[in-house]
């Protein structure tokens, strides 16, 4: 009974630990389960960081500024999150099976299940980074107009930029510019935090942007044309991509409507007829 009692009571301290040593003024995530499971997470970081490789930490970064997640987010919180996910899928298939099957079996169920868990947050990053870039993709023309009618008003581009920021309806593209802006006032140069901020949002039609205002700067030229000129084809670009998704729907819907409404079309007009022929046979 004493072994027994201080089994549990060590079990409660491992488990209790990193909530006992966990700092409450450090900044946690908004989401109540990643919350609670947070003080976890951040224990198991430390542990994880020294052997994850360089390569590894610049591919999760990467993922984590296209997402947008900021602080307290890391590359070792991001790993440590799939090994306790991985560990939890792995552990609860193996409480569940583990009667029921036998080893070679239950390893092979055990790694079945731990994999998609672990692999579950890339996938909710790399989802979350598709529709950011639709957003942003969906804010850029308007942006664009913004900045094009602050410069013509007789603004530089750096104070189009900050009046855009200032009074833009606000979004992921916004907050990015906002970083971009934050770059330039702690000493980086235009051209180089232009290219960072395309380079973070990954978007093509930005890096075309950025491009041409750094080739109209090098020749002399006037930015107002050159803006007016890519606002007008950004919009076109978001008119014909609307199009597209408009010409691709009846194609989506064609399933849908051969395996869901066909059959019920064909059961309320079928059905009275047989009956009828029934009846009278």
């Amino acid at each position: 009974m004493a072994c027994a009692a201080l089994s549990l009571y060590l079990l409660a301290w491992w488990l209790g630990r990193p909530y006992a040593v966990a700092n409450e003024s450090l900044a946690r995530p908004k989401r109540m389960a990643l919350s609670l499971m947070w003080p976890w997470v951040d224990a198991v970081a430390h542990a994880c960081g020294p052997f994850m490789t360089w390569r590894q930490r610049r591919h999760l970064q990467q993922l984590l500024q296209r997402a947008g997640a900021h602080a307290p987010w890391s590359p070792q919180h991001l790993c440590a999150l799939q090994i306790i996910l991985g560990a939890m899928a792995g552990g609860l298939a193996m409480l569940m099976l583990h009667e029921a099957l036998s080893a070679a079996t239950l390893l092979v169920f055990v790694s079945a299940s731990a994999a998609p868990a672990a692999l579950w947050p890339v996938a909710r990053l790399r989802r979350r980074i598709r529709v950011r870039r639709q957003a942003m993709l969906r804010q850029l023309p308007f942006m664009l107009d913004m900045v094009t009618l602050c410069v013509e008003a007789g603004l530089n581009l750096h104070g189009a930029l900050r009046q855009v920021a200032s009074h833009g309806p606000g979004g992921a593209l916004y907050d990015e510019l906002h970083r971009m802006l934050s770059d330039i006032r702690t000493g980086a140069p235009q051209r180089t935090a232009l290219l960072q901020w395309a380079q973070r949002c990954e978007l093509r039609e930005l890096h075309y942007f950025v491009s041409a205002v750094a080739q109209a700067e090098q020749s002399g030229m006037s930015l107002g044309p050159v803006l007016r000129a890519q606002a007008g084809q950004r919009r076109s670009e978001r008119f014909q991509r609307a199009e597209k998704l408009a010409l691709e729907a009846p194609v989506k819907l064609m399933f849908p409507l051969i395996t869901c409404i066909f059959p019920c079309s064909f059961l309320i007009i079928a059905v009275p007829i047989a009956a009828k022929f029934m009846a009278l046979a």
